[in-house]
């Protein structure tokens, strides 16, 4: 007891200096509950661990899987590069097609086609003629056999091929009966007859012999008078050049042939084919004095 009476202070200051440096340690961090875990928690942590892991096992796998499937489509795309001349094969063979289409075209219009006749209409293939008066419903006599049937104007069919014919106008059989003509018209019969001498112009087809005698006259300002004519469903020529029917003699008046034939029928009945020749004439006797005669029935 003595010893411990003479040592007290001595053990009071190994107390005092034991708490300081337990205070110390713990305040410097070395404490187990400073250091983040307690004891309590080691299967926590030990939970814990393994599921860190497995998340970065899986952001590995994702980003190599990434990694490999773009790695597939860039050798995928560099085999379709490669693989891109082999599907043009064909292209020579195209192109050479396409050359020789495009001469074939250039061959075809260098051709100059050759005009065509004019298409017939139907109804212009039979002349349906009444028994009873013997001619057709416009008063017209049945046709020659081998001359043109007359195409009624309401059907005729016009197209753009183009044609060329002949066409003259004549008033000499006036010079031979210029006591029957008007006084005052003797200074427009010219001296050779010649109101337009034969010349060649174009027609289009479906164009009768009154459309090209309509389209010259206009042209070379020669005057024209006509009418129309339902009976006969044509146009009558009343006038040209001034010179009208009953102008030389009670019989007087124009008449018109084709290839040397005078129609029975009206002009704007009688649709032109290439090559004809339009005669107009005047007859101062009923068609007897041009050979015409038969023509008027």
């Amino acid at each position: 007891m003595e010893n411990l009476k003479k040592h007290k202070g001595a053990f009071i200051a190994a107390g005092i200096i034991i708490i300081i440096l337990a205070a110390l340690f713990w305040w410097g961090g070395n404490a187990p509950g400073m250091r983040g875990w307690t004891v309590g928690d080691t299967d926590k942590q030990i939970q814990t661990e393994p599921e860190q892991t497995d998340k970065n096992d899986e952001i590995l796998l994702t980003e190599n899987n990434d990694q490999q499937q773009n790695q597939n489509e860039q050798q995928n795309g560099e085999q379709s590069q490669e693989e891109q001349p082999n599907n043009n094969t064909d292209l020579p063979d195209d192109e050479s097609n396409a050359d020789e289409q495009s001469e074939k075209q250039d061959e075809n219009q260098n051709e100059t086609p050759e005009p065509k006749p004019a298409p017939v209409n139907e109804s212009a293939t039979v002349m349906e003629i009444n028994p009873e008066t013997g001619k057709d419903k416009y008063n017209t006599d049945p046709v020659p056999e081998g001359k043109p049937l007359p195409v009624e104007p309401q059907d005729a069919v016009f197209g753009e091929a183009a044609y060329t014919c002949t066409i003259s106008i004549s008033c000499a059989t006036i010079l031979d009966n210029m006591d029957w003509l008007v006084k005052e018209k003797e200074e427009l019969v010219p001296e050779d007859g010649w109101i337009l001498e034969p010349t060649v112009v174009t027609f289009y087809e479906g164009e009768s012999v009154f459309n090209v005698l309509l389209r010259v006259c206009k042209q070379q300002s020669i005057h024209m008078e006509y009418s129309n004519t339902p009976m006969y469903n044509s146009a009558y020529i009343e006038g040209i050049h001034n010179l009208y029917e009953f102008d030389c003699g009670e019989g007087s008046g124009w008449m018109y042939k084709v290839n040397d034939w005078f129609p029975n029928y009206g002009c704007s009945r009688y649709q032109l084919q290439n090559g004809d020749i339009i005669e107009w004439v005047f007859t101062c006797n009923y068609g007897e004095d041009v050979g015409g005669k038969n023509a008027l029935g």
